[in-house]
């Protein structure tokens, strides 16, 4: 995979962490278009799971958002609580999270995860999500 990119990547620190922080509250308040707009049009997120190597991997602005929206829909109380966020390079950052929710049937997923996000100009331009894999604690 290579070190982080520099060059135009390359945005100031402090920048950076507010950023993360920025994204992990858009997750948290749900808004598909306050998220959106952290993210670069020729974006690209790795979901945690899926077929491939890298899970499921969704390019461009269309297809992040629609990836993001079936997130919201899936788990309509999803909270992405005790955040720690890095900034690891000029361009590059990762976001510490523990995932909550409840899915349709009432199982409750309790993980923890993280997110790497590579940076350009100010826009997220890469998500590439990590988080354990646990079952589903059943209905109380």
């Amino acid at each position: 995979m290579g070190p982080p990119p520099t060059g135009r990547f390359r945005v100031e620190t402090s920048e950076l962490e507010r950023l993360l922080h920025e994204h992990t509250a858009a997750w948290n308040a749900h808004d598909i278009d306050r998220l959106m707009g952290l993210f670069a049009d020729d974006c690209e997120f790795e979901a945690s799971g899926g077929p491939d190597v890298c899970g499921t991997r969704y390019a461009g602005r269309a297809e992040v958002q629609a990836a993001f929206a079936a997130v919201f829909e899936t788990m309509p109380d999803a909270h992405w609580g005790d955040g720690r966020h890095h900034a690891i390079a000029d361009c590059y950052g990762v976001s510490e999270w523990r995932l909550t929710a409840t899915l349709a049937d009432g199982a409750r997923i309790d993980v923890l995860g993280c997110d790497f996000l590579t940076v350009r100009d100010g826009t997220i331009v890469r998500k590439s999500s990590f988080r354990k894999q646990r079952p589903p604690v059943p209905q109380a």
